[in-house]
Order: C-alpha cells, then structure tokens, then sequence
C-alpha cells in the first residue's frame, strides 16, 4: 500500500457466482485479510456494478466488483532505535529473543521506549500489520519475561499467526523457577484468570470476570527450596503463568507481584535464608524465560521452530541454587 488511494477491480465470472463478496475479495486480494475487507465493505467502499454492497452479499456472474482502499493511517508512535536480538526474519515474520525489562508495546506508564517502537524503527511498514498502538504484535511478554516472541511484518501474516494462536497451533514452551518442591512430576492448571477484585494491577484466580486458562508443566529438576518447571501454555491470559503457579502455592521465583520474593524467606529454615537472599540478589525480576516457540509460517505453512538458552540473570541464578544443593547433600 503506497500513501494514495488504491482501487482494486474485479469481474465475476460464473466460478465466482454465489460466493459472498467478502471472502470472495480475500481469496483473490491476499495481501489483504478478510476481516479488513468486511470493514471497507461497512464503511461503503465497495460496490457491485455500481451499487454498495455488504459482506453477506452474494456475487453474481458479470458483477464488476470495485473496492477503494485507503492508505493506511499514519502512526502516533516515533520509532527509536532500540537493539533487538532477531533470531529469523521474512517478508512475513521476524521472530525476536526479548529481553527482560523491555515492555512489549505502549500502554499507562510506558509510553516510550518499548519493543513497538523498537520494531517500527526497524520496520518502518509494520504500522499497517494489526491495530495501533500494538502494531505486529501477535502475542506479549511481560516486561520482565524474557524469550521468544513472533512478530507479523503484514497484515495477512497477522491474521493467520492470531488465527492459529486462537486455535492453539502456535506452541509456546516457558521455563521457570518457582518456590519450593512442586510435588507432582507434571501436571495440568486450569483455572480461569481475570482481573484481581482488589488490585486491578493484578490477576487473580478469584475474578469477577474470568476467563479460560490452561498451562501444562513438568517438573525438570528438584533443587532444595526451589524446582525448575517446563511449561505449555494452551491459552495466552495475562500474566498466566505467574497466576497459575502462584495459585499452586508455587510462586515463580523473583516475582514480587506474586509472592514470589521475600515473603517467602520465613517459610525456608534459618540455615537456607542467607542463600535464598543472595539468589534474589543476582534475580532481580521473576525467573521465567520463554524457552521454545514453534508456528507454521504464515505464509509458506513451513514449520518453523526456535529456541533460546537461558539469559544471563537466570542460568547464573540456576547455577548458583545447584551449588547449594549439590553442597547439602
């Protein structure tokens, strides 16, 4: 899409008859979604040999289908030159290693400085992928999650990549280190999430407003007073994870939001305090990293498949509980 108005033109032929215009139109204009369609057709800019039409309209054989489509809206947000660690990039995708404390894209608070306006500076065209003021974004990470996250680069690969998030083909693997010993080697949450009643920083368990949420986990390794977990996530709620196994009584280690740091020092015995405050000390924010993604490509159905080590903050956190527990052995 350059910046003028651009018409698209259609005959129908007798293939064509009977077909509802809006799918009809996505089908044969592919660099443009059905769902954009539909709004053009409500905001009248599409006509039938000269008549407007609607979505549920029916083509009939000899229509000349005519669309006017204007130029994407220019976007609020300044790009900023901010590093991204890019892992894979298309004409499609670009699949990025985030880091911890990054925000994903604008909202109360952070209105600078975010992945959005990171990636509009990389991508200058990525305005016209999804609504603003999340522009390519299919799904987030929290600010202080770190790991793999897809971006759509156009408007078709938005849409399918949410298309296939909602349907659950998109699989998203976490790995997290939460308070004491998680008793079952794997397990199944579902608990709905919404809005916390009280907080409204917060999601809880017990919301007004729930709604569905699974994780998957499976415990990897036993380390005293913690346990390193693997987990799927079958839903993409708010702050899941976190919610999940806080409800569990096994908070992600780190996260002051829920009760994963200090308050939890008075549950350990004296002796294990002094290294429990130290591994705060080196984990400054909740120990939980996106580990492994995989989609089909938007575009070419490839399966594709990624995978991210550890940062820094963690492995050395990690590191340092296996010495502890390797020592009261």
């Amino acid at each position: 899409m350059n910046g003028s108005m651009e018409e698209l033109h259609l005959h129908v032929d007798a293939s064509m008859q009977g077909t509802r215009i809006d799918r009809l139109l996505a089908a044969h204009f592919q660099e443009i979604t059905r769902s954009r369609f539909q709004k053009l057709l409500r905001d009248g800019r599409v006509t039938a040999s000269g008549r407007k039409v609607r979505s549920a309209y029916r083509v009939l054989e000899g229509d000349e289908i005519r669309v006017r489509v204007p130029p994407p809206e220019p976007s609020a947000l300044e790009p900023e030159e901010i590093p991204l660690t890019i892992l894979h990039e298309d004409d499609d995708v670009l699949v990025l290693d985030k880091p911890a404390g990054l925000v994903v894209h604008p909202a109360a608070g952070h209105r600078r400085g975010t992945l959005v306006h990171a990636l509009l500076h990389h991508i200058p065209r990525l305005a016209t992928a999804g609504e603003s003021p999340r522009p390519g974004i299919v799904h987030r990470l929290d600010k202080d999650t770190s790991g793999l996250m897809v971006v759509a680069k156009n408007e078709r690969a938005h849409a399918r990549l949410a298309e296939a998030l909602q349907k659950r083909d998109v699989s998203r693997t976490y790995t997290a280190l939460v308070w004491g010993n998680v008793r079952l080697d794997e397990g199944l949450v579902e608990q709905s999430i919404g809005r916390d009643p009280v907080d409204r920083k917060r999601m809880s368990v017990r919301s007004r407003k729930p709604r569905a949420a699974v994780t998957r986990y499976c415990v990897r390794e036993r380390l005293q007073w913690v346990t390193l977990v693997e987990m799927r996530l079958d839903t993409g709620r708010t702050h899941q994870i976190r919610v999940h196994m806080a409800s569990l009584g096994h908070p992600v280690f780190g996260d002051a939001t829920y009760g994963g740091r200090n308050s939890r020092l008075t549950r350990l015995p004296a002796g294990l305090r002094v290294q429990a405050r130290r591994a705060l000390k080196s984990m400054p924010r909740q120990a939980l990293h996106a580990t492994r993604l995989s989609f089909q490509h938007p575009a070419t159905a490839i399966e594709m498949v990624f995978e991210s080590p550890l940062p820094d903050d963690f492995s050395e956190t990690l590191a340092m509980m296996r010495r502890s527990a390797s020592g009261a052995r």
